[in-house]
């Protein structure tokens, strides 16, 4: 049983490490060119913070994931490996919150702001936005669920 149980704790990290890698990788390669009225302009993840952190803290939660794969399920560094599962959940849910708060207003504008949407001008870009967010989204969902089984296997022997 406790082979089987490794072996999802492994699939789930395989797949959160792919689903933030990827979520780094697509908006960190997010950009378009666009003209307005003969003004020509470039849209990139890089312009705006959000989705810099974004990019940060998926591509420093793949090395995280990439590190603990290779961890001997002997030792006790378990423990701490569950601690940092909880930090690395909560950096997936912040910086996944703020570049949602941004797109939407990139998506859909604020009318009592004066900021007017930029996703009929460069669709490329928002498509590629899009994308990254919901790698990044699935990639904390993962992440929950890792965090509940590491607390679980962490937990377990001391109320056995």
């Amino acid at each position: 049983m406790a082979k089987v149980g490794r072996l999802f704790g492994l699939v789930l990290r395989l797949l959160a490490l792919g689903a933030t890698m990827s979520a780094a990788i697509v908006m960190g390669t997010s950009h378009e060119r666009a003209s307005v009225f003969a003004i020509s302009f470039e849209a990139k993840y890089s312009d705006i913070p959000s989705f810099k952190y974004f990019m940060i803290a998926n591509a420093v939660v793949s090395v995280y994931s990439f590190l603990v794969i290779f961890l001997p399920a002997e030792t006790l560094l378990w423990r701490l490996v569950a601690a940092f599962d909880m930090v690395v959940t909560l950096l997936l849910t912040s910086s996944v919150s703020a570049a949602l708060a941004v797109a939407q207003v990139g998506k859909d504008g604020n009318v009592r702001a004066g900021w007017l949407p930029i996703c009929g001008q460069v669709p490329k870009y928002c498509n590629h936005v899009t994308g990254a967010l919901g790698a990044g989204f699935a990639g904390l969902i993962l992440y929950a669920m890792i965090l509940l089984y590491s607390v679980h296997t962490v937990l377990y022997p001391l109320l056995d």
